[in-house]
């Protein structure tokens, strides 16, 4: 009975997230100018649309753009953080770690907000604008991917053998070698996990860009928020399928080349 019980829950709360995933994409196949119930028919027309639409395409690749040198700044910044965490012994260290984590526990439109306030400060004393400039926007979303670099390769590091390490050392290796032949391995998969969930958050990101992107200049997620603002037919469907498959794909594919499994 137990078991029967803890099923149905398993299997509600599983359909209570797939379901509305499902939903997007069979609705990205309707005929019907007007999203509505039934479909008329099928169609990938709302494809072939929402590519020809410059914001849809623009937005992607900015956002792509954006992602990845969120993710690169993120990795540099977290893999040393994370081995000084996890590896140092000095005051403080249980603050600095509450502080990395805070952009995952902070409200995103706070967090949005607060930086363009700190942004706009930080124009005024030095005459230096941030805010509206790429520059600004591939910060923000670094300080958005830096927890999850952090969290993941901590996780990596806590959980590794250390002896091996201590028995390369021994044996003559300096450490830069140690840490790129020995550590660096060891930790890959939470390196990789903490990289793909960074860019994935980045990618999906509305708050902090809605604040802080320029002009002429647009993400995948306002120009989906845009478009909504005077439509409503199945071309927010088909982009959205089309986010769904390219965040599925990339996971897949890393899966099939790192075990995630053993970042957790």
């Amino acid at each position: 009975m137990i078991r029967f019980t803890y099923a149905a829950i398993a299997t509600i709360v599983i359909g209570f997230i797939v379901l509305p995933l499902v939903l997007i994409v069979w609705m990205s196949f309707f005929s019907n100018p007007i999203l509505s119930f039934p479909p008329e028919g099928y169609t990938l027309d709302w494809y072939r649309r929402a590519w020809s639409m410059s914001d849809f395409r623009g937005g992607f690749f900015t956002s792509l753009q954006i992602s990845l040198c969120a993710t690169v700044l993120a990795l540099v910044l977290g893999i040393p953080a994370s081995m000084a965490l996890v590896r140092g012994s000095f005051p403080g260290r249980d603050t600095i770690t509450t502080l990395l984590m805070a952009p995952m526990l902070v409200p995103a439109i706070v967090g949005g907000s607060a930086l363009f306030v700190f942004y706009l400060e930080v124009e005024l004393l030095s005459g230096v604008q941030v805010a509206g400039r790429l520059a600004g926007l591939i910060i923000a979303h670094g300080l958005i991917a830096l927890p999850w670099v952090v969290k993941l390769v901590t996780t990596a590091l806590t959980g590794m053998n250390q002896s091996v390490e201590e028995a390369a050392a021994s044996l003559g290796a300096p450490a830069r070698v140690v840490f790129l032949r020995i550590t660096v391995p060891m930790i890959w998969p939470g390196v990789v996990a903490g990289g793909l969930f960074a860019f994935v958050n980045s990618f999906i990101d509305l708050e902090k860009s809605l604040f802080l992107v320029g002009p002429g200049r647009t993400t995948l997620q306002i120009a989906l928020i845009n478009y909504l603002e005077w439509n409503f037919d199945p071309t927010i469907g088909a982009v959205a399928t089309a986010q769904i498959t390219f965040v599925t794909l990339l996971l897949l594919v890393t899966s099939r080349y790192v075990k995630l499994h053993r970042a957790f």
